[in-house]
């Protein structure tokens, strides 16, 4: 039976990729956006989901027009895929990215779980990680950066983040669910590739991203692999690809640009410093998209 899945954002840089790959894997999505999106076979239903009311309305909706033929009322979705926010710092004022990200994602949850959707998947950020947007050159406390790192940014877009995995945990121990948090890595358009060469040129660009990237197609093979795996309750994954984006080896970079931020276990040889072993072992995930593959020099 076809899954029927709502995407929020889907309309955005990573929506726009991972929602296609659903598509292609044979679910039925509708995308939820302030803006609508030019693909085929995705309806777009612009709602603004910091009005509880519409999220509420968005669940218990038809996918299309379609639907009114089939005869039945609408059912709820089987799952929820919640991209939806405001995607950086300065872009509006700190307040409303802040109030705008963790009020839209306590709306989106709890309509979810309200209207008995138990499979709720949600974009989290590297920026929990605390350096990203950062003032000045802070360091990570360890490497490599895993699920139980101590997250404490200090800016309003991965604060808002913090606050939305710990609503989302809330949300899956009170009603038994599975809500899976994302913590996406800096998303790679297959057009973005041209800018590896200057990011290998000057190592310490990357540094704010820990040296990873997402390709933001393995991003939807994530999404597809958090969606088929049911029973784990509230999970926290880094969503980056497997490799650093640099020439030297890990280990051997790490020493000479963060030599005094400490290592707390032997690292794969070419692994991200923001590591996705979590996905890899749990979930199964294969990256397809190597920057590798992409950039000559």
């Amino acid at each position: 039976m076809t899954q029927r899945i709502i995407f929020t954002g889907g309309t955005g840089k990573a929506g726009r990729h991972a929602l296609p790959y659903l598509l292609d894997k044979g679910y039925d999505v509708l995308n939820v956006d302030l803006k609508p999106f030019d693909h085929p076979g995705v309806n777009t239903l612009i709602a603004d989901i910091t009005d509880s009311g519409q999220v509420y309305n968005v669940l218990s909706m038809h996918f299309g027009l379609d639907g009114y033929n089939a005869g039945p009322l609408p059912a709820v979705p089987d799952a929820l895929v919640h991209f939806a926010a405001i995607p950086r710092v300065m872009i509006h004022p700190d307040n409303t990215t802040f109030v705008q990200n963790t009020v839209g994602t306590y709306n989106v949850i709890e309509a979810a779980m309200k209207l008995g959707i138990r499979k709720v998947i949600i974009a989290s950020s590297e920026t929990t990680y605390g350096v990203c947007f950062a003032e000045g050159d802070r360091d990570y406390h360890a490497f490599p950066l895993e699920e139980d790192y101590d997250s404490d940014p200090l800016d309003s877009y991965g604060l808002s983040k913090v606050v939305n995995e710990k609503t989302a945990r809330a949300f899956a121990m009170r009603f038994g669910a599975d809500i899976y948090a994302l913590r996406i890595g800096n998303v790679i358009e297959p057009h973005e590739y041209d800018m590896f060469p200057a990011f290998l040129a000057d190592p310490l660009s990357r540094k704010r991203n820990a040296w990873s990237y997402i390709d933001a197609r393995d991003l939807g093979q994530i999404v597809d692999l958090c969606l088929q795996k049911d029973g784990l309750g509230y999970q926290v994954f880094n969503a980056v690809n497997d490799t650093i984006t640099a020439d030297l080896p890990t280990a051997e970079f790490l020493a000479k640009y963060c030599p005094d931020t400490p290592i707390t276990r032997q690292m794969d040889p070419h692994e991200g410093p923001l590591s996705n072993r979590k996905i890899r072992e749990v979930l199964g995930f294969k990256e397809a998209h190597n920057w590798r593959q992409y950039v000559t020099r």
